[in-house]
């Protein structure tokens, strides 16, 4: 074979490995815009849901009984000392919210509430975040009935701020899933935190209808 023969052939060699190599970058852009438009479908969808009361109210009576079980309410309480045990009674330290909610003095949240559980049946469970609502925002669940309660946790001005995107988010924030982690000895809440997730996002997307709502 000549040698203008092999430079032919290095030739049409190059321009194929440039052809295969334009055909793969064209594919992963193609994979990576599908996969940025699935992302910001799934983002958007929560959204644009359709408006269902019955639905609605039907999802949040599970949500419902999720948040007055005493893993969620204990940390709810209507007055300014949390509650404690499966009966809902207060903390027998009795320690305070505080302005942050994380405590007074030294009765702070975190001086026995470590970021993990602590080992043993009834001893403090942990977060690293462990609090209660703070005081200028105390979104009490205790003692709500599930208009209210239904209607407080969608207003901006009673639920830290939050918008539907955010109270979606909020769904896995880290101390809601310690209520499906609470130490030995405590009950769980009566869904798994999937089925609560489920109900919570559905009752938020088909309108957020506070039961007895018209």
């Amino acid at each position: 074979m000549s040698t203008q023969q092999n430079s032919t052939l290095k030739r049409r060699g190059i321009v194929r490995a440039f052809l295969v190599m334009g055909i793969l970058l064209s594919m992963i852009c193609i994979m990576a815009r599908g996969a940025a438009e699935q992302e910001t479908t799934l983002t958007k969808a929560p959204q644009q849901a359709k408006q269902d009361s019955v639905t609605s109210v039907k999802a949040f009576e599970k949500v419902y009984a999720v948040l007055m079980s005493p893993r969620c309410m204990n940390c709810h309480p209507a007055g300014n000392v949390p509650l404690q045990g499966d009966d809902s009674h207060l903390h027998a330290m009795l320690p305070k919210r505080g302005t942050d909610g994380k405590g007074l003095y030294a009765m702070k949240c975190a001086n026995c509430h470590q970021p993990s559980n602590t080992p043993g049946q009834h001893t403090p469970p942990g977060n690293p975040n462990w609090h209660l609502p703070p005081a200028n925002m105390k979104m009490v669940f205790q003692g709500r009935s599930p208009q209210q309660l239904a209607k407080q946790l969608v207003d901006p001005k009673q639920n830290g701020n939050k918008d539907i995107k955010k109270l979606i988010e909020h769904a896995d924030d880290g101390l809601v899933l310690a209520g499906w982690n609470p130490g030995e000895g405590r009950t769980l809440p009566p869904l798994s935190h999937a089925e609560f997730k489920k109900a919570w996002i559905t009752w938020l997307t088909t309108g957020a209808f506070a039961p007895g709502e018209k």
